[in-house]
């Protein structure tokens, strides 16, 4: 009858982001109002088989109670169910969300309305929340149980394994035997069991979460899994079925898949009476036909099918909600139904930048309750061009809190509100009830912002909203838990004693960076303190040196203490390399102990605050400076060991398991707060800052100063050390980079190799028949990887395939795409289309592309093979099949899955991933040389008060602190992404030395002591938010031969 579709632009069919508005309502309107009236009760099955009723204004679309469903459920993901039921002819129809709910249900009270997921998407990974991939699961049980998800014995029993595991925890033969004879997942199950126990055994420790997870890993792959069958016959007369999915239209022979059309070749669907016709774009390289026809049982059977093809392409194909057709004048012709509701992309963005709390949802047939985040972020995914987590935010199989709470032998307890089964609800009232839920400890910097946000509403009504506890390796990412890894581990929950939602203390949140009084300064303090002390920009130069060197001192303190009181209980490193380590960085730390010491007394006759009459002499620094700078030169054979000790504890870790998980767990620590081997660079880093202070110095200082003549002698000094060691301390960033990235990818062996340089890691999209989507890139001299991010407990990226450089050609395709900001990129074997977020990210990706490829001609060859685990993706762009995976393949997966382990969360990759954006190598060089600490006032947007913080900054990333004597920083901020400004008069600061920063719906405002500290922030800052000037040297440099 009518063409479905809206003719949109070649960009829009291939993913280009057209609008990335988050509302699906046309400029101007407004949400749609509850109709009043008469009210009317719905029942709703849900997914755990219990029934709830609604009641709904009898005139109210289905969108109405379609979202009083979500709401009931605190559901954010909402838009991948759907509501079902049986019309007048008994045949299944989906609720439309625009009609009349009372004019699709004639006779209400005799049908029941089925809760089930509608659109399932292509990867799990892009479901954020727990809650959601729960629901999943659920789903996964009940198709299993109903025969509509068909694979072998195997399968079954693989997937029926982790349903037990979720169900009733770890492995009990007893209990295994009893809780399967009461419960039937499967026809004829019993000949199942033993294999199903036998699987079950293998999943000890997991989390329902993670259950959940695991099932539907393997679900995904199966050919049936989210297939509803549609009886009808071809031309021929042959009997087939139809099905829809996420990638297109799909023919099946029984449950043989025979046929696909993918949404890229389908140019128009529609349906005359029986007749469902599809219409193929021209490809002289296929045998079909231009129209494909099939005849279906009824006019209403087909007109059905035609409805979910319409909504399946909407809703993974387009940007936006498309818009109604206008009515016509006259007559209509053709249907006028159209998508209703958000598509995946506005799904995407909206968790992003939602900004949810986590609350507590209840398991049937479960112990354990769960915790889920309900915060959208990129995502920190934030994006331009954003596709898996921002929130997709920051964003894999996170251990909330609640589940380590259960780890540690705390059972939760379900209030007694969510315990019945059948509840009636009316719209009128909605109370959202949560109760209190403590995170972590280590929280981050959005949150501490939520978390006042929540205590400025705490008299007020209904303000029982639950506090936002950090779910560190949460997939929501935009709001980053400095605790990287992925979450505390044994050894460090010691650290967190609120970890147990079961207790009644305070939310961590609600942490003394936020209400000790003690953090909040007055104006007139601040004013009397700033009058005491020099202003001279000398002093603070000083200063700065002094504040440093407290934060270096601490970095070194992570290896001599932390690491080695940890390794003295462990029998997991040999003897020689303990004392590498050890016996090179003490000396070094009882020297700087010394040397900070020497400078605090300095500042302190500086400020007169000791001897307070002695004036002049005291008044300098490059004295102590240069002194101390000369007796470190003795220090330069333990320097020179560095080199040494970072590759043998690498090799220590490849040879040895149990080291490396020794390490991974030492990582999660919060002490810990940057990777291992960053540490051990750290004093190869601080002679760049010497000499950067005393370059600073001497261009203040006149020469006929008292402390030029010191300070030029120190500054010629430490240029002499660091030119010597500069070269060393160049391949061991390069060589630390390839060992952190490693730890980043899974599916990948021999990534660190003599010879290879990385030079470029980010985000991009990558065109496939699917349309648009996210994957990680990560550039080196001769090779190009393309990843994507799996939702896992390890938090790592799985890679897809690779493109050796050799050969490679690089052109601007917008025009042939249609797709904004577009690139193709043309390999001897294989070629693919990527599109960044801006402009400025394309030509950072070009240059540094064209620079490799230049690189890589002057080679003597091709790349050798990289990918040892994953064969590469040699598709190309316009090629429309989907990739399949056998179920032969399960058990491999299954085994690799379970082989992961914690790992970092906030990682510079998953913030380039949640960011939408880009770093360099010489970024991270730049980054390197701008490292700061020392004490500013914070205030957040809507607060009033300035808190007193002790700041760190390194690593595109700014670390809060309450002082510098702590161990470890209580919340952290990653700055890639972020703008940096000056406050404008309307946002009333009327104070000096402050700067602005912002991401999204994120403000803060931060405030220096002194001119000199304010542009040294705004100086170090800027090169995190903004990248360095893209011109290139790599081309003359020495390879990084190790």
């Amino acid at each position: 009858m009518g063409e479905t579709e809206q003719r949109p632009t070649a960009g829009s069919r291939l993913g280009a982001q057209e609008n990335a508005g988050i509302s699906t309502l046309e400029h101007g309107q407004k949400p749609p109002i509850t109709p009043p009236g008469k009210l009317v009760s719905i029942k709703i099955q849900m997914l755990d088989d219990t029934q709830e009723t609604f009641d709904i204004p009898q005139r109210a679309p289905g969108k109405v109670l379609h979202d009083a469903v979500c709401n009931h459920l605190n559901l954010v993901e909402g838009d991948y169910f759907g509501l079902e039921f049986p019309d007048h002819k008994k045949m299944m129809v989906w609720l439309d969300l625009l009609k009349p709910v009372m004019k699709q249900i004639r006779r209400p009270k005799h049908v029941v309305v089925k809760f089930v997921v509608k659109f399932f998407p292509p990867d799990h990974a892009q479901l954020q929340e727990e809650l959601t991939r729960y629901l999943f699961a659920l789903q996964v049980k009940q198709d299993l149980a109903q025969g509509r998800l068909t694979c072998n014995d195997t399968s079954t029993a693989l997937l029926i394994s982790h349903i037990v595991q979720s169900e009733i925890g770890d492995f009990d033969e007893t209990i295994d035997r009893e809780h399967l004879a009461k419960n039937k997942y499967i026809p004829q199950q019993e000949a199942l069991e033993d294999k199903i126990m036998e699987f079950h055994r293998s999943h000890t420790g997991q989390t329902p979460a993670e259950s959940d997870f695991q099932l539907l890993e393997i679900a995904r792959r199966l050919e049936m899994y989210g297939i509803r069958l549609h009886p009808a016959k071809d031309r021929e007369g042959t009997k087939i079925n139809l099905a829809v999915a996420n990638t297109g239209i799909l023919v099946f022979q029984g449950h043989t898949k025979i046929n696909a059309f993918n949404w890229a070749k389908v140019r128009k669907l529609s349906f005359k009476r029986k007749r469902f016709l599809i219409k193929l774009r021209p490809d002289v390289n296929s045998s079909f036909q231009d129209t494909l026809e099939f005849l279906m049982a009824s006019r209403d059977f087909c007109k059905s099918f035609w409805k979910i093809c319409v909504e399946h392409h909407a809703f993974f194909r387009l940007f936006e909600e498309p818009k109604p057709k206008p009515k016509p004048v006259l007559f209509s012709r053709g249907s006028s139904f159209r998508f209703s509701g958000r598509t995946q992309k506005q799904v995407l963005d909206y968790v992003k930048e939602g900004g949810h709390k986590k609350v507590q949802f209840e398991r049937k047939h479960s112990k354990i309750q769960s915790i889920r985040s309900l915060t959208a972020q990129p995502s920190e995914q934030h994006t331009e061009v954003p596709k898996q987590s921002s929130s997709f935010a920051y964003g894999d199989d996170n251990d909330t809190a609640a589940v380590q709470s259960c780890r540690q032998g705390k059972e939760l307890k379900a209030s007694p509100e969510d315990t019945g089964q059948h509840k009636s609800h009316s719209l009128k009232k909605s109370p959202k009830e949560g109760k209190k839920v403590d995170g972590a400890v280590v929280s981050t910097a959005e949150e501490e912002e939520e978390a006042a946000k929540d205590r400025m509403q705490q008299n007020r009504p209904q303000s029982q909203q639950p506090s936002t506890g950090s779910l560190t390796g949460s997939p929501h990412l935009s709001e980053l838990s400095i605790n990287s890894q992925g979450g505390p581990s044994v050894a460090n929950m010691s650290l967190s004693p609120n970890l147990s939602p079961d207790t009644k203390q305070p939310s961590p949140l609600i942490s003394p960076l936020l209400n000790d009084p003690s953090c909040i300064r007055t104006d007139d303090e601040e004013e009397v303190k700033r009058k005491r002390f020099p202003t001279e920009k000398a002093y603070f130069i000083a200063k700065e040196a002094a504040t440093t060197e407290r934060t270096y001192l601490k970095d070194l303190e992570v290896i001599t203490s932390w690491f080695q009181s940890a390794v003295s209980q462990e029998d997991c490193m040999p003897e020689t390399l303990k004392n590498l380590i050890f016996s090179n960085f003490e000396p070094l730390h009882k020297f700087h102990a010394g040397f900070l010491k020497e400078i605090e007394q300095r500042l302190a006759l500086w400020e007169g605050r000791s001897n307070a009459h002695i004036k002049g002499d005291y008044q300098r620094i490059g004295d102590v400076m240069l002194k101390n700078i000369q007796s470190m030169k003795q220090l330069t054979i333990h320097l020179w060991k560095h080199n040494e000790i970072l590759m043998e504890l690498e090799n220590g870790i490849k040879n040895s398991r149990k080291l490396e998980t020794f390490c991974r767990d030492f990582e999660l620590q919060k002490v810990c707060y940057l990777p291992l081997n960053t540490f051990l660079l750290r004093p190869l880093h601080r002679l760049m800052h010497y000499k950067q202070i005393m370059e600073r110095l001497c261009k203040h200082y006149p020469p006929s100063h008292i402390d030029f003549r010191d300070s030029r002698a120190a500054l010629a000094e430490i240029s002499e050390m660091v030119a010597q060691l500069h070269g060393n301390m160049i391949k061991m960033e390069n060589f630390q980079k390839l060992h952190e990235l490693k730890k980043d990818l899974i599916g990948i062996d021999n990534l660190v190799i003599p010879g290879r340089e990385f030079i470029r890691l980010g985000s991009l999209s990558k065109l496939s028949g699917k349309g648009l989507q996210q994957r990680m890139f990560f550039l080196f001299n001769d090779i190009l990887l393309y990843t994507s991010r799996g939702l896992t407990a390890s938090n790592q990226f799985k890679v897809h395939g690779h493109l050796p450089l050799y050969g490679m050609t690089i052109e601007e395709s917008e025009e042939e795409w249609g797709v904004p900001h577009c690139l193709t990129l043309r390999g001897q074997h294989q070629s693919i289309v990527v599109a960044a977020s801006t402009r400025s990210e394309m030509d950072k990706w070009t240059e540094d592309i064209q620079m490799a490829i230049d690189l890589a001609e002057k080679s003597s060859g091709p790349a050798p093979e990289l990918l040892a685990s994953s064969p590469p993706d040699n598709k190309s762009p316009d090629e429309t099949t989907v990739d399949q995976e056998s179920e032969d393949d399960l058990s491999a997966s299954r085994t690799s899955l379970e082989r992961q382990s914690p790992h970092r969360g906030n990682t510079t990759v998953h913030v380039c991933w949640h960011r939408n954006t880009s770093v360099s190598m010489i970024d991270f060089s730049i980054a390197v040389e701008n490292q700061l600490s020392g004490n500013l006032l914070r205030k957040f947007k809507n607060s009033n008060g300035w808190q007193k913080l002790w700041v760190v900054f390194t690593n595109f990333c700014m670390f809060f602190y309450k002082s510098h004597q702590d161990n470890h920083p209580l919340a952290s901020l990653p700055l890639l992404g972020y703008s940096l400004t000056i406050p404008s008069e309307s946002e009333n600061i009327h104070k000096d030395y402050v700067f602005k920063l912002h991401f999204k719906s994120h403000v803060y405002y931060f405030r220096a002591e002194s001119e000199y500290t304010f542009e040294r922030w705004m100086e170090v800052i800027r090169s995190a938010t903004t990248s360095a000037s893209r011109t290139r040297a790599l081309s003359h440099k020495e390879p990084h031969a190790y």
